[in-house]
Parts: C-alpha cells; structure tokens; sequence
C-alpha cells in the first residue's frame, strides 16, 4: 500500500499549543494573552464592514496596513508582509530559506515551534545552547545556515540581548537573521533600526500579545524588500481576511490605547515579581508579558502547576530538559494576580 504521508510527517509529533479551557470563569495565564481588550476603534472598524468587505477578496498585499505601519515604524510600505499570526510567517519564512540541504539555525531553549516547523519543511536544525547568562553564543555566529532565528526578548525565559549584540550577529551571517519579537513591546529596545539598515534582519511582530487581537491572529514582517518580495512569492494569495485586516490597521492606529495597555501590564509584572520572590521562587527581569519561576526548593513544578489548575487557574508547565523546575506564567489583570498570588501562597 502506497504511503499518504511524507517520512517526516509521518514520525513527526506536531506543535503542542497551550492547555484551553473550556470554562470562561477559569483564570488563563499559561498562552501569554493580553487580559484587557483591544483598543475600541478595533470594534468600530469591525462594525464598519460592509457587504463588499465579505463578498469580495480582501486586499492581498495588506495596502491599508502596510501604509499604517510603514508611517509609524517610518518604513517603506513595501519592507512589510503580512500573515495569520506569526507562525505562519515563520512557516514562510522556514519554507523560502530552508530544505533537506539548507538548515535552519536558532539558540536554544526557545519557542518550540522552530523545530516542528523543520521537521515539516524536512530540514536539519542547528540548536546551539544560549550562554549561561542567556547571552547570543558565538558558535551561533558560524553555522553558515541561510536562516538563523533569534527570539528576543526569548521565550520562554523573557530575557533580551541588546540590539548592539545582534548587529554583531547579523554581521557576521551571510544567511538571513530572523529576530522574533513578538514579545518586544513589552522590552525597553528593539531592533527596528537593524531592519532598516541591514539587509539581512528581518524582524517578526505580533499583535495577539501587545495589541489583544489573539483571537483574530495577524503578524507582521518588517526587513529587507528583497525578502519582502520572497515571502510575496510563496504565500497564499489572501492570507488575511478582510476583517482581521481591518481589526489590525484600528488596533495600530491607536497608538495612545496601546501604551496604556503595555504600561498596565507591566505594572502587574512588576508587582507579580516581587510577590512571587517573597514566596520563594527566583524570578529575573522579565522583558515580556510573562515570568519564568523557578520553584522553591522542596516544592515540584509539576506539582504546583497540577495543584493551581484545582484552582482553576492555568499556568504552563514545560516538560523538557533545563525547564522542570520552572514554571511560565502569563501577566494578567490586577483581579488575575491577586487569585494567582493567594493560591500560590496557600500551595507553597
């Protein structure tokens, strides 16, 4: 009997999402969603469709996007590319670069969907270990693949190596560097300006962290034309629906609403840091929407997270080398942090 699948499909595990619940009671603090609302223009706009935005395609270069983005970020409309979420401009990236010949590049730990996406594409990783002090390592430097990917600030330990490191980097690949920063607005940097002077970065932004739109999924590309144009050749030919789109353009527009939102969050990472430290666990500096915790001595991961979920409340819990005593846990509301804080205080 003929195989359906291909070798790598066929062994392959596939991505594990974060846990869902089901209840709209439970306090869900383990997929780093942004618990407040998207900005109210969001919903203006999405009432503001008409029968046309529906019967006919949507706009399949993202016009009214990219003229958004490239007046705020101070680009060329056509350095900007468009996807459901991030990790399917991931995906295109991974399927323009890479093959059975061509590996992709990335330091580790970081987001687990690198990997799958190779196996998918069925090409060799290059995984090379962070420095101790979760700094770039130099052998990262000398893979000689054409597509390296960088998280930064990194999931899932939310620390961030500074945009001189990576320039550094990116100087001495001749492949393409990736800078994933899908968690970036929460960081006091970014590399925007390597993007606009490097024509080998290409940067990742998401907008289900930052900007509440999760739900409705839509990501961004900012680099190089050159790479622009590579992911135009190879995507679906109305990647974002009409709807997302315009849920997007309300959401960037109002700039105001989203540093409101960002400083609430790291308010309560703030406050959630320094709770979590007098209970025992070691928490860094997080540049991110979440804390990575590892657990007082004595105490199991596992344990804990499986003890809040009776509390109906949903962290994450990684179960991998170098993360068994660490628990990733979302920022959320003021209400989300008090129940998380005196459930943790009643477990430890």
């Amino acid at each position: 009997m003929t195989q359906r699948f291909r070798d790598n499909i066929e062994n392959m595990a596939g991505y594990t999402p974060g846990f869902q619940p089901d209840d709209p009671a439970a306090i869900k603090i383990n997929t780093n969603e942004n618990p407040y609302p998207p900005s109210p223009r969001v919903f203006d706009a999405l009432r503001n469709l008409t029968a046309l935005d529906l019967c006919r395609y949507p706009s399949s270069m993202w016009k009214t996007f990219r003229a958004t983005a490239a007046r705020i970020y101070h680009v060329s409309p056509d350095m900007i590319a468009c996807g459901n979420g991030g990790d399917e401009l991931l995906a295109y990236l991974v399927r323009c670069c890479c093959d059975t010949n061509r590996p992709l590049a990335y330091p580790v730990p970081t987001y687990t969907l690198y990997p799958t996406l190779a196996e998918i594409q069925n090409c060799p990783t290059i995984e090379i270990p962070f420095n101790p002090d979760f700094s770039i390592p130099e052998a990262l430097a000398h893979t000689n693949a054409p597509l390296t990917i960088l998280c930064n600030p990194n999931a899932p330990t939310a620390t961030f190596v500074p945009p001189a490191e990576i320039e550094k980097l990116a100087r001495q690949l001749s492949g393409i560097l990736l800078v994933d920063e899908a968690y970036v607005d929460f960081a006091e940097d970014n590399c925007l300006d390597l993007a606009r002077r490097l024509d080998n970065v290409v940067l990742l932004r998401s907008m289900s962290k930052s900007y509440s739109l999760a739900g409705l999924r839509f990501g961004y590309l900012i680099g190089a034309p050159a790479i622009i144009e590579a992911v135009v050749k190879i995507k679906d030919s109305y990647n974002v629906n009409a709807a997302t789109q315009a849920a997007a353009v309300a959401a960037l527009s109002d700039q105001d609403y989203f540093y409101t939102t960002v400083a609430r969050i790291k308010q309560q990472r703030r406050r959630l840091t320094i709770a979590l430290r007098q209970l025992g666990f070691t928490v860094g500096d997080s540049h991110t929407n979440f804390l990575l915790a590892t657990v007082p001595p004595q105490t199991q991961a596992r344990t804990i997270h499986q003890q809040l979920a009776q509390y109906n409340i949903f962290i994450r819990f990684f179960n991998q080398p170098g993360l068994l005593d660490k628990l990733r846990i979302s920022i959320g509301s003021a209400e989300q942090m008090d129940a998380l804080i005196q459930a943790l205080t009643e477990i430890v």
